[in-house]
């Protein structure tokens, strides 16, 4: 049964830092405005600091920790009902943070056939490593990723005390984005509905 392109589709937004002091939620408020202003978008806010999950993979064909199934329960599922995602993160030690690969390891078929988007910070690189590096991992996992991205370079002093950004490029850097990740999801919700996604 095809999907009418009216439903809106829902956008899972993974925030990757979990440190303290973190300037992630900062970031996150400026995305959500944006995401807000769509109608056909509907966005979940995945905060891995708010959500833990566990740190030990188990080895292949072992049982997980106890405790892991209540733990994989509020986030899984939401992955698992995103038609699209974006990725907020910032750059540690030129790479992307350790709770966000984590978090990816975890699942496998909640990426499957569905694009990715990324808004990234940090100082002079504005992140673009860890996105880079997010694109190859993302790619081993049977997700799509776009394009056009949102870097913040030297992110502290682009943002006012209300999460704003006095520079006209950049909210023409997060339609771009935006609209990219909305016609990939479109695109590939409707092609999983005709098939299954062959991974």
């Amino acid at each position: 049964m095809t999907a009418p392109t009216s439903t809106p589709l829902r956008v899972a937004v993974l925030v990757g830092s979990t440190r303290e002091g973190r300037f992630a939620p900062v970031v996150v408020k400026w995305l959500t405005g944006h995401l807000g202003q769509r109608d056909d978008l509907r966005a979940d806010i995945v905060d891995l600091a708010e959500t833990p999950l566990p740190t030990v993979l188990p080895a292949f064909g072992q049982e997980p920790p106890p405790g892991t199934a209540e733990a994989l329960a509020t986030v899984s599922p939401r992955l698992a009902a995103a038609d699209a995602f974006v990725f907020v993160t910032p750059e540690y030690n030129h790479s992307f943070p350790a709770a966000l690969k984590n978090a990816i390891d975890w699942h496998n078929t909640e990426w499957h056939g569905k694009p990715v988007a990324f808004v990234s910070y940090g100082g002079l690189s504005g992140g673009l490593r860890a996105v880079e590096q997010l694109r190859v991992v993302m790619a081993e996992l049977n997700a799509t990723t776009i394009r056009n991205t949102v870097s913040f370079h030297n992110a502290w002093g682009a943002f006012d005390e209300s999460a704003r950004v006095d520079d006209p490029a950049v909210d023409t850097a997060a339609k771009a984005m935006i609209d990219q990740l909305t016609w990939w999801a479109h695109a590939l919700r409707d092609a999983k509905s005709v098939r299954p996604y062959a991974a």
